[in-house]
């Protein structure tokens, strides 16, 4: 733990109502700067007080940082002034075309210590939606860096052999456009004030294209399949007013006791094809 990092961190006053946590252990700061090289592009979602952004700088080609709370940005501002490669925008990632920022590259690197309240909001902003063949945000990111509670981390990279309560919508739409992987565990007593629960930092590569083909009923499927989790798929499908559901199971080759959860990606998908054929 660096002592530094803690003495900065409790001069300031952290608001709750923005979710703020500082990251303050130096040892999982130094993880994440080191996924920057000397020819990366970053944004950087909600720098807080700048400790992750001062080791980017150092080793970034250039460094664009979002945030909205007007104090952190004095001290953003004081603290990194000098940088020629760091931008600072006063502005919300949720309402930013991050293609309409000044990066040079066709492609860039998203780093991010977001409040935990927004991780989904924020993850479809930058993946889109299921049904989003070309979406602006995610068609400019080559790589994601995200820290999220250990809870959520679970959820998004799970599957169908996951625990039941973890491998949900969250999971497809995580998994529709990327791969991903947590590849830290980080304890809450790394940060200050300590959270409630322990986080995790979650890769995402991201793919040119979808992992399977993207029919006009996949996520209404989706959603109907994982909304009613204590129903197996042919009550749920029914439930969401898809018609001739048996039929449709029967053509999917899926045995309609089976629940959402139970069905990998690729069965999904299948599902929504024949689904389409009765509805």
């Amino acid at each position: 733990m660096n002592l530094n990092y803690a003495i900065r961190a409790k001069k300031f006053k952290a608001k709750k109502a923005l979710g703020q946590n500082f990251l303050i252990d130096s040892d999982v700061i130094n993880f994440i700067s080191n996924f920057a090289n000397e020819n990366d592009e970053i944004l950087e979602i909600g720098p807080g007080l700048g400790f992750v952004t001062e080791k980017l700088v150092q080793k970034a080609k250039k460094v664009i940082a979002l945030e909205i709370d007007k104090d952190a940005i004095t001290v953003l501002n004081k603290n990194l002034s000098g940088n020629k490669n760091f931008l600072l925008f006063e502005r919300d990632i949720l309402k930013t075309d991050i293609n309409e920022l000044p990066f040079e590259d066709k492609k860039i690197k998203v780093i991010a210590n977001i409040p935990y309240y927004i991780t989904s909001p924020i993850l479809v902003h930058l993946l889109g939606e299921i049904d989003e063949i070309n979406h602006k945000n995610r068609s400019k990111i080559s790589e994601i860096i995200l820290m999220v509670q250990l809870e959520v981390a679970r959820r998004i990279i799970a599957d169908e052999n996951s625990d039941n309560k973890e491998y949900g919508s969250l999971s497809i739409l995580s998994q529709m456009y990327s791969d991903t992987e947590i590849i830290k565990i980080v304890p809450k007593s790394s940060f200050l004030p300590s959270p409630k629960v322990d986080s995790a930092i979650v890769k995402f590569i991201i793919k040119e294209n979808p992992k399977v083909e993207i029919t006009r009923l996949l996520k209404k499927t989706i959603r109907a399949i994982f909304s009613t989790r204590r129903k197996n798929i042919k009550n749920a499908l029914q439930i969401a007013k898809f018609k001739d559901v048996e039929e449709a199971l029967n053509k999917a080759n899926i045995q309609k006791t089976k629940r959402g959860e139970e069905l990998s990606l690729k069965e999904i998908q299948k599902l929504s094809q024949a689904l389409e054929e009765f509805n």
